[in-house]
């Protein structure tokens, strides 16, 4: 059993190599309170509890000044370097060296010393002043313990002796003017517990001793999950891992690191510790029974071959399934529809010899090298050439991608013709037109005769798995095998149903497992008949999660060249030029002026006043006012106005009732 001693300066001196650990909380005062604040477990270390650290990641250093008390905290990637400041007293003895200073050669070298007097042992003598690097320490037949020590000798001739360890003398530390950086004292069991100084101070500087700060990944007696906490907590341990060899400690296990596990280690039970967050990717009957504490048989792990497939659009929302390749259901392929040339052009680059029906009738455009197609028309893609298009600016074609297809018109049977009424026909990629493919067989296929054509495929399930107790897929009116991939699967199931199987796809669920000694839900000469479940549907958001995570990403449909009016439109009139009758005025010419009104209206006769109506029986005089020039009536609009009231209308004119004022004084 350990001496008991705080968790820092555990941590600090303990050999990572020699994890896991198991330590007895004895005392202490919990950082902040509790380590559940800090981890975001239910966690508290009580005394007595035991602790098994299984993992160290280093999070900072502490940098204390020795002078003045003063501390700081410095990245672990900082990039400046410090000297080791070795220890003014000496050694006494070989043994005394060993038992202070740790013995072996890391990354950062060995323990390197001095002898201030010369050493004489057997045949070999070391001059005084040699260095000397401590490498082990073994011991001899005779039971006597030596250390193995390296020395360079003449013309840099090296070589190893032994020095026994109650050899003495005088030795002093080596001072060298190496720099190490912060990591490679922090990796160092020799350097973390020492003292330096700046690397640009040699003689002078503060001293400066480095305490590291770990995250400890540990699991706790009795709990079922990995806490982490700091190295700084103020509680004190005792190293307990030689008393505890037989200790069973749950350990949490990922789907990776299940599937990780030799086949020896199957079937086996196990425990749900932690259940998936959040449905995102999976609806099915089995992913609803992944909850907390629920035991699962583990039948094994491997790799199955999976096919994505997917409904098409309608009044149903969009839905997605993953097949496994043991389905054992039936399926007729069922002819794809295709709504542009450009669909065409993407079937037939996956499976050569395409054959389409022409459903809808499309007209011809001569501009575009567009022809005509009717509805019954029967096309076989043959090739992809680049074709004359419209011409350009300077008159040069421009080369259009497009299709050519062995056109056959449907021919009645009493016509005795028997020449071949078929011809090829360019079709641009940019054209739209409606398509169905041909199909010229009718076979019930399973799915590993589809897997080995060239996918997508339309098919429609005829015959249900019988295998499955309720098969999702026979409902369906079509059904689009899109792609296949591999997936590293667990074969599970429940405690209370062993032989209803289902796979767990290691990629797309997170949680943790942790094996179990209980017992297995059958006797070992009788295990059940396996029933697994082929079939899982999906969501919408593993869909696209899974196209970005194989990043496939298809070339859009060319763009149409732009299209020329054609001389069957009918010319329309030019547009009235508004810039032209802009242009015109000339509001720049009185920019900051006062624009002046209009002259009045030019008339034969501008010398005369306008006429005045005449009442009945009453002579008008001349008026002496000047008629207003800008608001007359025309003199010929007076009598027509006037004709018309008398010859059309029964009623007076406005003219006639309303009277001038000085018609109305002499009145």
């Amino acid at each position: 059993m350990g001496d008991l001693q705080s968790l820092r300066i555990f941590i600090n001196c303990m050999d990572q190599n020699s994890l896991p650990r198991i330590l007895q909380i004895c005392s202490g005062v919990y950082f902040q309170g509790s380590v559940y604040e800090l981890s975001g477990s239910e966690v508290c270390l009580s005394t007595g509890d035991l602790v098994k650290i299984i993992g160290l990641q280093l999070l900072s250093v502490f940098c204390e000044e020795i002078d003045t008390g003063f501390s700081f905290e410095l990245p672990t990637d900082y990039s400046g370097q410090f000297r080791l400041v070795t220890e003014d007293l000496p050694y006494n003895t070989i043994e005394e060296i060993v038992s202070l200073c740790p013995v072996g050669v890391d990354a950062c070298g060995s323990f390197i010393f001095t002898s201030r007097d010369e050493l004489t042992f057997g045949h070999f003598t070391v001059p005084e002043g040699k260095q000397l690097t401590l490498l082990s320490v073994e011991i001899s037949e005779d039971g006597e313990r030596l250390a193995r020590c390296h020395v360079v000798g003449q013309n840099k001739a090296s070589a190893e002796i032994l020095l026994p360890l109650s050899l003495k003398g005088e030795f002093y530390e080596y001072e060298s003017d190496r720099g190490y950086t912060l990591q490679e004292i922090m990796s160092s069991a020799r350097l973390s517990c020492r003292r330096f100084r700046s690397a640009n101070m040699k003689n002078s500087g503060t001293l400066l001793a480095f305490s590291p700060v770990y995250e400890i990944s540990a699991i706790m007696h009795m709990r079922k999950n990995v806490v982490k906490f700091p190295s700084t907590l103020e509680v004190d341990v005792q190293d307990v891992t030689e008393q505890c060899q037989d200790l069973v400690f749950i350990t949490p296990l990922s789907l990776t690191e299940v599937a990780g596990q030799p086949k020896e280690s199957f079937p086996t039970m196990a425990e749900i510790l932690d259940e998936p967050e959040g449905n995102q990717f999976f609806i099915c009957s089995w992913f609803k029974e992944l909850q907390k504490g629920r035991q699962l048989v583990l039948h094994g792990c491997g790799h199955t071959t999976l096919i994505l497939a997917s409904t098409p659009k309608g009044r149903k929302a969009k839905q997605y399934y993953l097949i496994s390749e043991r389905y054992g259901g039936r399926m007729r392929r069922r002819a794809r529809e295709f709504e542009s040339v450009y669909e065409l052009y993407l079937a037939t680059s996956q499976s050569p010899g395409l054959k389409v029906s022409v459903t809808r009738h499309s007209e011809a455009v001569e501009e575009e090298r567009i022809p005509a197609l009717s509805v019954g028309e029967q096309l076989e893609v043959l090739r992809m050439e680049l074709m004359d298009g419209l011409k350009d600016k300077s008159g040069a074609a421009q080369k259009v991608e497009s299709l050519i297809c062995k056109r056959t018109t449907e021919v009645d049977d009493d016509d005795d013709d028997d020449e071949d009424d078929s011809e090829e026909v360019s079709l641009p990629l940019f054209m739209a037109g409606h398509f169905v493919e041909k199909l010229s067989d009718n076979k019930k296929y399973k799915l590993t005769d589809l897997m080995s054509s060239s996918l997508p495929l339309d098919v429609k399930v005829v015959t249900r798995d019988k295998d499955l107790e309720q098969d999702p897929l026979t409902g369906l009116t079509a059904l689009k095998l899109e792609e296949t991939f591999t997936e590293n699967i667990i074969l599970a199931s429940l405690s209370n149903k062993p032989d209803q199987c289902f796979e767990l796809p290691v990629r797309w669920l997170q949680m943790s497992l942790s094996f179990t000694s209980d017992h297995l839900p059958w006797s070992s000469d009788d295990p059940p008949e396996r029933h697994v479940e082929t079939v899982t549907e999906m969501t919408e958001k593993f869909y696209y999660e899974y196209h970005k995570l194989v990043s496939k990403t298809e070339e859009p449909p060319p763009r149409p060249p732009k299209r020329k009016p054609s001389s069957s439109e009918t010319t329309k009139k030019p547009k009235c030029d508004v810039s032209k009758q802009l242009d015109k005025l000339s509001l720049h010419q009185t920019k900051g002026k006062r624009v002046p009104a209009p002259p009045p209206p030019d008339d034969q006769t501008p010398d005369q006043p306008p006429p005045v109506l005449p009442r009945k029986n009453i002579s008008v005089a001349d008026s002496a006012s000047l008629p207003n020039m800008y608001v007359r009536t025309p003199i010929n609009e007076r009598k027509s106005a006037r004709r018309l009231s008398d010859s059309d209308h029964d009623y007076e004119s406005i003219e006639d009732i309303i009277k001038t004022p000085h018609e109305s004084i002499f009145y």
